[in-house]
């Protein structure tokens, strides 16, 4: 979890791919509407979230239906949101991915072909809700590199690459 720009789907994928997993990026989920609205600039309130939330908790449902771990990428930036998918999907581990916000914007004028301006940066930390210790969340500081970040995720929660 965390704000936009912070590597969230890059490390998740380290991650996936470490323990052999299913890796899903939560803004696959989104709607067209909701990808309008953040291209517009426009940061996405309450109610435009609750829908997407409930399609992202259904797509990791669906891709461990066989049993594979699976690793979602998913900005999660509220408490209540975070219960939203807990409630679908039960115990979630969380790793929040955080970082100095001079360094995540220049990730994100970095990266082509996204939709989310850099201008969104600023309402997604003021909506960020910082995970309490009822959610047990692993911080990551994003100045690591990002296989340095999944290491740091696999060892805190025990996690290793299936023997072949």
């Amino acid at each position: 979890m965390g704000v936009c720009g912070t590597g969230k789907t890059t490390v998740a994928r380290l991650v996936a791919e470490a323990v052999d997993g299913v890796f899903l990026d939560a803004d696959d989920f989104h709607p067209p509407e909701n990808v309008a609205h953040m291209a517009a600039g426009l940061p996405l309130n309450d109610e435009m979230r609750w829908d997407w939330l409930d399609l992202v908790a259904k797509g990791v449902i669906e891709a461990g239906c066989d049993g594979r771990t699976v690793v979602f990428a998913c900005s999660a930036l509220k408490h209540s949101y975070r219960d939203r998918l807990r409630q679908s999907l039960g115990v979630m581990h969380l790793a929040h991915l955080t970082g100095p916000r001079d360094l995540i914007a220049e990730r994100m004028a970095a990266r082509e072909n996204h939709y989310m301006p850099i201008a969104l940066l600023d309402s997604q930390l003021a909506d960020l809700e910082m995970p309490g210790p009822d959610e047990a969340p692993l911080s990551c500081d994003i100045r690591e590199a990002p296989e340095a970040l999944c290491a740091q995720i696999l060892n805190a929660w025990g996690l290793t690459a299936p023997q072949v």
